[in-house]
């Protein structure tokens, strides 16, 4: 097939050839990998770069740097390599053009090079939010290697998915601290002010904002999928259950009294975080009961809304997400055979999932957003997404949609949320309306969702066309 790019792919394109700092902050469905391929075959042709090493999550890292390069003519002759796998020593030595790797590989990588990066002329950071938290080993491993690299790309569609705290991580990989300062506490200090629950959470000050924009515009190009792409329609449906007597009780004893008496088990939260989430887990249907793993399922409402829904779609795809184990569990009783996407799906069998999905052979398919928000092309025509779990992840959230709502879906996505009624998925849902999805945030949500409740208040949430810029 031959590539014949888009003109936003061809200003991308030249965006990656005019700077050796670049950061491409492109929707889902715009064409990053390709985009990439494009300019580091132009640079090769031109003396400019012989290697590019590729840092991925590593379902990314299996799935779409490949399968980029052997989808179009034109990059078929660049010889790419995933360093994982036992045989990955051999592999390093080989004439590759391109080494993909996942975070988690780079400590080994650094060894076998001796922190040497010098073999590789560009480094690429896909899904750049991975590296967001300074504090994480990988962002401290990588920080010292990053001058040895002559150009430096970062790809997400999801830039900040906490706020604007978030960039600082990412634009450092870009350029060391030119634009927004070499150390984290000095950009939380110059931007931010302290807030929230201990002065753990940051507040943006005013103006601030646009002072970060006017820093980074230089080395960076957002585009939105909306600006570029003529895309179906893009609905939301409410779907509300009542939890049953037994399953309720649990639920307001969780909520009230951070207690759940079980028939056999004892199960305890000991702060409000671990509330909230015990409380998700009894309005989806079950309930871990130990350290272990070990749950007990509740009731069968929202599984039984799930599968209604999917009734009504007469035969139509349907995308349904879960969140915990005892989720799938039960997802799977209510359509036996289904096939998941989630932790512990191997690369092969995501793969062939993903290309049935595609070819319109899997009516079903139940996937963990966590797990599968990025990397996945997953262009079911007129698939319906439906929450089962909801998330409070709002870049989970927006991608998973993305997986479906992309160039290439011809006809509406219909995005259903099952409802759990009087429980946090109010809170969730509200949450997510706003755009605001931190743990400090689903708390305030949560607190107004209780206030409402004690009161005898109503409390509403619904979402509208979240998904945007």
């Amino acid at each position: 097939m031959n590539y014949n790019p888009h003109d936003y792919q061809k200003e991308s394109i030249k965006f990656l050839l005019q700077y050796a700092t670049a950061g491409l902050l492109l929707d889902p469905g715009l064409g990053k990998t390709s985009v990439v391929y494009a300019a580091f075959k132009i640079l090769k042709q031109q003396g400019l770069a012989k290697k590019m090493l590729v840092v991925a999550p590593l379902r990314t890292a299996n799935s779409a740097w490949p399968r980029e390069a052997t989808k179009w003519d034109e990059f078929r002759d660049i010889k790419v390599c995933l360093l994982h796998g036992k045989d990955k020593d051999q592999k390093l030595r080989q004439p590759y053009d391109v080494f993909v790797i996942n975070p988690d590989g780079l400590p080994w990588l650094y060894k076998a090079l001796n922190n040497d990066m010098r073999m590789f002329d560009i480094l690429v950071v896909d899904e750049s939010t991975q590296f967001k938290n300074t504090q994480s080993k990988r962002f401290k491993d990588m920080r010292p290697l990053l001058p040895q690299f002559r150009r430096r790309i970062i790809l997400t569609g999801s830039f900040a998915p906490n706020g604007l705290i978030d960039v600082f991580g990412q634009v450092f990989i870009l350029d060391v601290g030119k634009s927004l300062g070499k150390f984290i506490t000095h950009f939380r200090s110059n931007y931010f002010d302290s807030a929230g629950f201990g002065g753990y959470t940051y507040k943006i000050k005013p103006g601030a904002a646009e002072r970060i924009y006017t820093q980074i515009a230089p080395i960076t190009l957002r585009m939105a999928a909306k600006d570029y792409l003529t895309l179906p329609p893009l609905l939301f449906n409410t779907v509300e259950v009542e939890l049953p007597v037994r399953a309720r009780g649990i639920y307001d004893q969780m909520e009230e009294l951070m207690l759940a008496e079980l028939e056999t088990n004892t199960v305890v939260a000991a702060s409000a975080a671990a509330v909230s989430m015990k409380c998700r887990q009894i309005a989806n249907g079950g309930l871990y009961v130990d350290d272990q793993g070990t749950f007990e399922h509740l009731h069968e409402a929202k599984a039984e809304a799930t599968q209604s829904i999917v009734d009504e779609l007469g035969g139509k795809p349907a995308l349904i997400a879960y969140e915990f184990k005892h989720d799938l569990d039960r997802l799977g009783t209510a359509f036996p055979g289904a096939p998941h996407l989630g932790g512990g799906t191997s690369i092969r069998a995501q793969r062939e999932i993903e290309d049935a999905w595609n070819s319109g052979s899997l009516p079903i398919l139940l996937a963990q957003p966590q797990s599968v928000a990025h990397g996945l092309n997953l262009q079911g025509v007129g698939a319906a997404i439906i929450w089962h779990s909801l998330t409070y992840n709002l870049e989970n959230y927006e991608q998973l949609i993305r997986r479906v709502w992309r160039q290439g879906q011809t006809e509406r996505v219909m995005v259903h949320h099952v409802v759990a009624k009087r429980t946090v998925d109010q809170a969730i849902l509200r949450a997510i309306s706003k755009k605001d999805h931190t743990q400090q945030s689903l708390l305030l949500a949560l607190r107004e969702y209780a206030t409402a409740r004690r009161a005898g208040q109503p409390f509403e949430a619904s979402v509208e066309a979240l998904v945007g810029p």
